[in-house]
């Protein structure tokens, strides 16, 4: 232990900055937001409430139905339900997502290969009845319409699709230059 550890200890150093910047926060106002008045804005990549998201082209749901959201969902929430259509492809019929199940892991974003569900910035979803909170696909469709509508394919970009960067060697690793490693040239 050397001689400044022994002060510390001795005389408590921690506590005595602790009381200091206790004591300095003392007298001022708290900061409070009144909240039905003063709504904090969620940030873009929020997981909020869920929406299908709409087709710019035809204005239907991207959702073609494969059901890799409802089977990587860890609380089973996503049932989507299909048929057969007339050119032998597949319709969704129905897309329900139980809400209060739901704990907003956002692997059904992860997992859509069609980015067709997305989690919206709204956070202000409470109700008396479970049926309110029981989304179908057309309520989804709502949600993409009210809550995301030009922002959609911002939210994409920005928090999901993968960029040139996340792909990087980050500064300072070691590598080896000028030598084939495993089949592959460094």
């Amino acid at each position: 232990m050397t001689l400044t550890e022994l002060i510390r200890k001795v005389f408590l150093v921690e506590i005595l900055k602790g009381m200091a910047l206790t004591l300095s926060r003392f007298f001022t106002r708290p900061v409070t937001r009144r909240y039905p008045k003063e709504k904090r804005p969620a940030e873009l990549g929020f997981r909020g409430l869920h929406a299908l998201v709409r087709n710019p082209a035809t204005g239907d749901a991207k959702c073609v139905g494969c059901g890799l959201c409802a089977a990587i969902c860890p609380s089973r929430c996503i049932n989507v339900y299909t048929s057969e259509g007339a050119e032998h492809q597949k319709v969704v019929d129905r897309y329900e997502i139980e809400v209060l199940r739901c704990v907003f892991c956002a692997l059904c974003v992860e997992a859509c290969p069609y980015g067709a569900i997305a989690l919206t910035p709204h956070y202000e979803y409470a109700d008396y009845s479970r049926e309110a909170l029981f989304m179908t696909k057309e309520r989804l469709l709502e949600n993409w319409d009210k809550y995301m509508g030009e922002e959609g394919m911002r939210y994409f970009d920005t928090c999901w699709n993968p960029k040139d960067a996340h792909f990087k060697t980050p500064g300072g690793q070691a590598m080896f230059k000028g030598r084939i490693i495993g089949g592959f040239s460094g």
